[in-house]
């Protein structure tokens, strides 16, 4: 459990002079580490080569027992001093390669991380970042901000927020309590960044410059940002990586929800929310459930996200925006071993009376082995975005769509020979989902470290990353000859490679020109 440890302020035993709060003494630990001032309290970090880290801070009440299932409640205030050294609780989710079990409910904690010595009013700019894993897994201290704040000077930012059965559940009951359901864990993510609006500044931060970023369903969750009313002047800047606008009707969540409601016993339409209230934790994330969400049609989040964003109804922020150049070799390990015929009945499943057209753009190779059918579906899941909108000509689309209204710069990451990111012996998993994360963040490494075993030239490619991230982050425009989108797009290369490329050779390469013709 995470220990959430009031230390009393005793300076005559500990031999500290007390001073007050925003004095020297307290800006530089006084009290024995570095200690902050948030608007509940203060807080006490830990200095680390070059960083000074203040980790799990609560930035929400404990949404337990009867605040399962509602909108996320203000912290209580607390008094002396709140330890903040460790990274707070995962949220609620079942063992997968993007983390171990969790039945933590009590897991709304936000992370900072800033240049060791910064003080408060020094107004450096701040890099948010929304963790990805479908929003049904990961966590925030996969996305350790200390080497970013270390090479660029920037403040890091991240944070938990509900995921699941416990963030994005719909029901008719619980639309019927506060006039929507689904949406609890992207109400966490305001709460959060409203957190940040209110204490950024203490931490040495400045509020009118927060960039919030996310990867895969962190970027579906930045791109609800771009458009939710309630995220409306939390941020300046939006980053999306490998993510899309995807989003679901309250329809499609609540016919899930009594889905999962009648699966763990609480199929009775006027108990339900009250037995679902009462069950374990452990027997609703082990209950069979589909994928989760953000739900439109919502006062949370009115309009359709994709739609919004062609509108130009957004907030219309400089962005950046991109994917990974083979994002479905990462979703389509599961396809190892499979045979032409698998591949087959897979595009007919999928893609209907369209499927022998993809067959005719895809075709199986006169010569195959155990990973050719892996490596045809992950292109063709790259290229048409079929999962959730991810990649290839749905993220060109996504690209065009915001350049229409907005600043924008894209890329593609293509260094196609990292390390993998799980060792599954002769596959090849080119720049599949999730493999830019570790060239920013080195925690990134799905129980299997991987920034150290990068060779020199993706060394510098992991320099180079986190300047263009950081430049953005602080100018509005990443620098380093990477273009505002024209048509053109950053293809981010090891070696210092990185090179814009034409949308011609993008268009080319994702065969845009059969999934979705101009």
């Amino acid at each position: 459990m995470r220990n959430w440890r009031l230390k009393a302020i005793a300076g005559a035993v500990l031999g500290v002079v007390l001073a007050l709060p925003g004095s020297t003494a307290w800006a530089n630990g006084g009290h024995g580490g570095l200690v902050v001032r948030t608007d509940k309290g203060l807080v006490e970090g830990f200095r680390d080569h070059g960083v000074d880290s203040f980790l799990g801070i609560r930035y929400a009440a404990a949404p337990v027992g009867n605040l399962r299932w509602r909108a996320p409640r203000p912290a209580k205030p607390w008094s002396g001093v709140a330890e903040a050294t460790a990274f707070g609780n995962r949220c609620a989710a079942t063992a997968s390669t993007n983390g171990p079990r969790s039945e933590a409910e009590d897991c709304l904690f936000v992370n900072v991380q800033r240049p060791s010595g910064t003080r408060s009013g020094e107004k450096r700019p701040v890099y948010v970042f929304i963790h990805g894993g479908g929003l049904v897994n990961g966590s925030s201290n996969q996305a350790d901000m200390a080497a970013i704040v270390r090479q660029t000077g920037v403040i890091g930012v991240s944070f938990n927020y509900r995921l699941g059965v416990l963030g994005f559940l719909g029901l008719a009951g619980l639309t019927a309590e506060a006039g929507e359901s689904g949406n609890y864990g992207f109400q966490d993510q305001q709460a959060a960044l409203r957190w940040i609006q209110r204490n950024v500044a203490a931490f040495g931060g400045d509020p009118r410059r927060v960039t919030v970023g996310g990867e895969s369903a962190g970027g579906w969750s930045v791109c609800g940002h771009l458009t939710a009313p309630g995220s409306n002047g939390l941020f300046a800047q939006a980053m999306t990586q490998s993510g899309s606008c995807y989003s679901r009707t309250e329809e499609n969540a609540e016919t899930g929800g009594n889905q999962l409601a009648t699966a763990v016993g609480c199929g009775a339409a006027a108990t339900m929310v009250t037995c679902l209230r009462n069950t374990p934790v452990g027997t609703l994330i082990d209950a069979p459930q589909g994928g989760y969400a953000l739900v439109r049609g919502t006062p949370t989040l009115p309009r359709d996200p994709a739609e919004a964003i062609a509108g130009g109804q957004f907030a219309r922020v400089p962005v950046v925006t991109g994917a990974n150049r083979d994002e479905g070799r990462t979703f389509a390990q599961g396809f190892i071993g499979a045979t032409e015929q698998n591949y087959i009945d897979w595009t007919n499943s999928t893609f209907g009376d369209r499927a022998p057209a993809v067959r005719a753009e895809y075709p199986w190779p006169a010569s195959s082995d155990q990973f050719t059918a892996a490596y045809l579906i992950g292109a063709v899941m790259t290229d048409s975005g079929v999962i959730a909108g991810i990649g290839g000509c749905t993220q060109r689309q996504l690209t065009r769509d915001l350049a229409r209204w907005t600043k924008t710069y894209a890329y593609e990451f293509g260094h196609r020979t990292g390390p993998g990111l799980t060792p599954i012996p002769g596959y090849v998993w080119g720049a599949g989902h999730a493999a830019e994360l570790a060239y920013l963040f080195p925690s990134f490494d799905n129980g299997t470290p991987i920034a150290p075993t990068f060779n020199a030239a993706e060394r510098r490619l992991a320099r180079d990353m986190k300047d263009f991230w950081a430049t953005f982050v602080a100018r509005g425009a990443p620098g380093g000859g990477w273009p505002r989108y024209d048509g053109r797009v950053m293809q981010l290369r090891a070696g210092g490679a990185s090179t814009p490329i034409t949308d011609n050779r993008y268009v080319d390469e994702h065969k845009c020109a059969f999934w979705a013709p101009a």
